[in-house]
């Protein structure tokens, strides 16, 4: 009678444990982190399916890039395998809003970008860019080359 008595305390125990400690890991779905190991496979999965990902916050680490264009574009890639010269280059471009501006870092720094992914159109193509939150310089930098 006794064992009975304690499984009937146990279990409810156990059970109202596990709900509470459920409903506290509450993850936010809409945040994006994409990291060292699967870098390339993340971004491509982005790139084909934009549509899911538009409206999240992308969170990546990489090389910051200045194209040396007329107008200037802004990048956070990394080095990925690739045939003919830059090919190998992986990663999105990124800008800040113009009302939240802030300056970029020199070229060749170690970033971790955040914002949300959108896109714009320019000559009929669909561009995908983060619309940046933050870009900090990090002292350590990560994998520069990636193959995944």
């Amino acid at each position: 009678m006794r064992k009975n008595h304690l499984f009937a305390v146990i279990i409810p125990a156990l059970v109202l444990l596990l709900c509470i400690t459920s409903c506290a890991r509450k993850e936010n779905t809409d945040i994006v982190e994409i990291g060292d190991k699967m870098f390339i496979a993340q971004v491509n999965d982005i790139y084909l399916n934009a549509d899911d990902y538009l409206g999240k916050t992308i969170k990546l680490e990489g090389v910051f890039k200045q194209s040396t264009g007329e107008e200037p574009y802004y990048f956070v890639i990394r080095y990925g395998p690739g045939c003919c010269g830059n090919d190998g280059l992986v990663g999105f471009e990124v800008a800040w809003d113009k009302e939240k501006a802030k300056p970029y870092p020199a070229d060749d720094s170690w970033v971790e970008a955040e914002g949300v992914l959108k896109y714009y159109e320019e000559q009929g193509f669909q561009l995908s860019y983060i619309d940046l939150t933050s870009l900090n310089v990090l002292a350590k930098r990560g994998a520069e080359n990636v193959t995944q």
